[in-house]
């Protein structure tokens, strides 16, 4: 499949075809805003961002930034050939279970040590995620937790016809 052509980024903006693979993870001072079932579930001015080609960011937050009670663990495992083996959880919010809607890396591998612990959610299983007060966009299809905000261009993989880029 040829690689798609990427959107020329305006000032202020990021294009995804210019992260680098294997991923890079960097700070995020950003206020990151989870909410399900009607209620902020987690909040902080500190995370990280996970970036890697053709993928908006994904957005980890500290567990102490969740509510408590707001993750439980879920069965499963994957395995990301960069950070190593998730552990997924649920997210509950309210009266709603958002289940294996989050996930961990309890041991990341050597370059991702920083995230050791920390939380990415599915947005487009969420009420609403934001950053900087901006409602971000999930990431098409199921498999990828992106967000995507007004700061970054595509196009995009995870949607239909994008699983070879």
């Amino acid at each position: 499949m040829a690689r798609p052509v990427p959107i020329r980024p305006a000032p202020g903006q990021e294009s995804v075809w210019d992260y680098p693979r294997p991923p890079r993870v960097e700070r995020c001072d950003a206020e990151l805003v989870i909410e399900l079932g009607g209620e902020a579930v987690a909040r902080t001015t500190w995370g990280w961002r996970v970036l890697e080609t053709s993928h908006p960011p994904t957005y980890y937050l500290p567990r102490s930034a969740f509510v408590p009670g707001s993750l439980r663990a879920a069965d499963g495992a994957s395995w990301c050939e960069w950070k190593g083996q998730a552990a997924y959880l649920d997210v509950l919010g309210g009266t709603v279970v958002a289940p294996r809607a989050a996930w961990t890396y309890p041991e990341p591998a050597a370059a991702y040590e920083v995230l050791a612990g920390a939380v990415a959610v599915m947005p487009g299983a969420m009420d609403r995620c934001t950053v900087d007060g901006e409602v971000v966009r999930a990431q098409d299809g199921g498999f990828y937790g992106g967000w995507i905000t007004s700061g970054v261009v595509g196009p995009f993989k995870g949607g239909p016809g994008t699983w070879g880029w």
